[in-house]
């Protein structure tokens, strides 16, 4: 019996390892043809969007599809506020299509949604 429950406790820690692999490389594969798609480079959306944020420090980026635009997301913190401006740079065309202030209640909110 004892046995039976390592097997069964090691077929479930290599179905977990394979079912996260397969993620990660579906991340990355999205990412390569997102990548591809994109007109504007990251480098490129980055000056754009701190252009929007006076003194602002890009704190995470990410190239997404949102409301079927491809878009660079940058999170970017500002001097003496903990607030965090959204500016969102369509990947295709340079231009900002969104910029939103999230509060840190938002900001803990929208991570436990990602989750």
């Amino acid at each position: 019996m004892h046995m039976r429950k390592i097997v069964l406790s090691l077929v479930g820690s290599v179905t977990v390892v394979g079912l996260t692999t397969t993620t990660i490389s579906g991340a990355e594969d999205a990412q390569a043809v997102f990548k591809k798609q994109a007109r504007v480079t990251e480098a490129q959306a980055r000056s754009i969007a701190l252009a929007k944020v006076v003194k602002g420090t890009v704190k995470s980026s990410e190239l997404e599809r949102e409301h079927r635009k491809l878009i660079w997301s940058f999170d970017i913190a500002t001097p003496n506020t903990r607030n965090i401006t959204e500016v969102q740079v369509d990947a295709k065309t340079g231009k900002v299509v969104a910029t939103q202030i999230e509060t840190p209640t938002k900001q803990v909110k929208e991570a436990q949604s990602e989750k």
